[in-house]
């Protein structure tokens, strides 16, 4: 398929690109100038298959005429109105919407801008949270092996991706980690939470014993590891992590960035899970990123506890010029609407066992090490390069783009494909198609 050419800029110094190899990437760029449902499209015409949801996020579908709609009609009404002191209607009425949506009673939401700027408040309203509690030796925070949370110095501290922290120096001081839960040689080929690793959750008494409970404030983990390759939480994970964190009265943060607005067929996983967290973060999903947004669910305890002294002070020193911006609650109510008019949550649900028995197609490709689906969403993971790791699945993104007209997303060696909510069976069928192509061409 082909659409109409478009021109493209002659000059594409001047943008540093993030997470990007960029003098490789300005030799042979990879642009895209527009997209709808399904498909982006390049400057030259051609037709890309999105199979990231452009990078975990677009769970509705591109360019969605209802979302659009509700952007344009909200630019026109209230560009923008200050978040410290004043409001706007909607930000009231998205936020009783994402609480309706949550499990138990993670009642309250404070809002940002990503996802990166959610966990950092997150971590913050944890650690204040003990202060106003007469805790404030409560600092310390508990991340995991492997975990993403965004690139702020919070997020970095507590993630345990290497190559994330290395050149920023020490970061937040008094952090620990868990360990991984990824074991290949007793969990490959799983479908879904393999069924190795709960006990993993137990380091964290480990870990309590060494710095005392009286030192930590807060445990952060996402519920399936997405940047760092699709990673789910082994069967009764994450169960026992909130059985621990109770026992030591730590709060429990799921980082629901990536898991939040049905990539796991629910609103959340931790509804998937059973299991209710003190705080989820979220962004992407929620207004199926055509407008910057994030936000913290935060559980009624803990909202109640910042709720005290004189009525006309402060109560929480921390927000953004952006918090709850009307163009943002806006899309997220139109983005809203249409998962549950759709029923997008439902339908992944219904989808994840013939996502998987398609991704699982791959297996017998010479070179494919693990394959690792669960909701709509897998990890497959590719044999480096001897002399240059990383490489062999950065080629088969550029030969994704270039050869199948396919958005393939890699980390490492490692391919994740996260396709929109709206994928047809024929879409699933043709996704790996012209995955198992890209693979072969690259081995």
């Amino acid at each position: 398929m082909s659409a109409p050419k478009v021109a493209v800029p002659n000059d594409l110094e001047a943008l540093w690109m993030p997470f990007t190899a960029n003098r490789a990437f300005k030799k042979q760029p990879r642009l895209l100038v527009r997209a709808k449902d399904m498909h982006f499209y390049t400057p030259g015409g051609e037709v890309l298959l999105d199979g990231t949801a452009g990078l975990w996020c677009v769970n509705a579908g591109h360019s969605r005429d209802s979302i659009v709609a509700a952007i344009s009609a909200q630019a026109a009404e209230l560009d923008f109105a200050p978040p410290f002191q004043f409001a706007h209607p909607k930000a009231f009425e998205l936020s009783s919407r994402l609480a309706a949506l949550a499990p138990g009673d993670l009642d309250h939401v404070l809002f940002c801008n990503s996802g990166s700027e959610a966990v950092d408040t997150a971590l913050k309203v944890a650690i204040a949270y003990h202060q106003i509690n007469g805790q404030g030796q409560r600092t310390r925070l508990i991340g995991r092996e492997r975990g993403y949370h965004g690139v702020g110095f919070g997020g970095i501290s507590v993630g345990g991706i290497p190559g994330n922290r290395k050149f920023f120096g020490s970061l937040l001081p008094g952090v620990d980690h868990l360990p991984h839960t990824y074991d290949r040689e007793k969990q490959a080929f799983s479908i879904g939470e393999p069924e190795w690793g709960a006990h993993l959750a137990d380091d964290l008494e480990r870990i309590v014993t060494l710095h005392d409970a009286s030192t930590i404030a807060a445990v952060i983990v996402e519920p399936m590891a997405g940047s760092t390759g699709v990673l789910a939480a082994p069967k009764g994970y994450l169960k026992r992590l909130r059985a621990i964190c109770d026992k030591h009265k730590l709060l429990l943060i799921f980082d629901e960035v990536i898991t939040g607005f049905g990539r796991l067929g629910y609103a959340f996983a931790a509804e998937r899970y059973g299991v209710v967290p003190d705080m989820i973060t979220f962004a992407k999903g929620v207004t199926s990123a055509t407008v910057p947004m994030g936000g913290v669910l935060v559980r009624k305890g803990i909202y109640d506890a910042f709720m005290q002294g004189p009525e006309y002070a402060v109560d929480l020193f921390h927000g953004y010029t952006y918090s709850s911006h009307p163009l943002a609650c806006a899309a997220a109510l139109a983005t809203l609407d249409l998962y549950r008019e759709e029923k997008l949550f439902e339908r992944a649900r219904k989808l994840e066992p013939i996502f998987a028995k398609a991704a699982m197609r791959l297996k017998d490709i010479p070179g494919v090490l693990d394959i690792r689906p669960i909701g709509l969403a897998v990890g497959i993971d590719l044999a480096p390069k001897p002399d240059a790791p990383g490489r062999r699945a950065y080629d088969a993104m550029v030969q994704a783009y270039f050869e199948e007209d396919v958005v393939i997303r890699v980390t490492g060696d490692t391919i994740a494909l996260s396709p929109p909510l709206i994928i047809s069976e024929a879409q699933i069928d043709e996704l790996f198609d012209r995955v198992g192509k890209t693979i072969r061409a690259v081995m």
